[in-house]
């Protein structure tokens, strides 16, 4: 079994909620973290631009990516959303085993 640690980036706490809850509801993550307040600058429309935003720490299997990206689209309230995932090489047997049982 694969897993990934994804993160998503949300405008503020009540967007980041709708879409945790969906996923969790679904069974497509095992687990969000939320951590607010976090300064983002990037590029936008030819101009650097910056905000403070919520940053969603989701754990899930590898597989259910697609989906996850599907449902976050659905639900995010910007034009391209960050859906990174990164791939968890290494981790506590039992969290992963979890994982597995908590998600479809």
């Amino acid at each position: 079994m694969s897993y990934s640690i994804l993160f998503v980036t949300c405008p503020d706490s009540r967007s980041a909620r709708k879409i945790s809850d969906s996923l969790l509801k679904k069974k497509l993550v095992a687990c969000v973290n939320t951590v607010s307040r976090i300064k983002s600058e990037y590029w936008w429309k030819g101009k650097i631009k910056d905000h403070l935003e919520v940053l969603m720490i989701a754990k899930t299997k590898t597989k259910l990516y697609s989906q996850i990206e599907k449902e976050v689209k659905k639900l995010h309230p910007y034009t391209v959303p960050e859906i990174i995932s990164f791939k968890i090489t290494k981790g506590n047997k039992g969290y992963l085993n979890w994982i597995s049982e908590v998600t479809k």
